[in-house]
């Protein structure tokens, strides 16, 4: 991996969005899989990364 985001590509964004997703962090792996989602010119793909990785409902106390 980079250090230079510039550099990340949409397979890295995806990768760290399940990492996220497998640690517990459902909101930070809901954001990396919508960067990549608009880093992607189809689509289609973007369409079926947004359903992988829906927004969490926000959980009020």
């Amino acid at each position: 991996m980079t250090s230079n985001p510039a550099d990340l590509t949409v397979a890295d964004y995806l990768d760290s969005a399940r990492e996220m997703a497998a640690a517990g962090r459902p909101y930070l792996a809901y954001l990396l899989a919508d960067t990549a989602a608009e880093q992607t010119a189809d689509p289609a793909l973007a369409q079926s990364i947004r359903a992988q990785f829906p927004e969490p409902t926000r959980r009020e106390d």
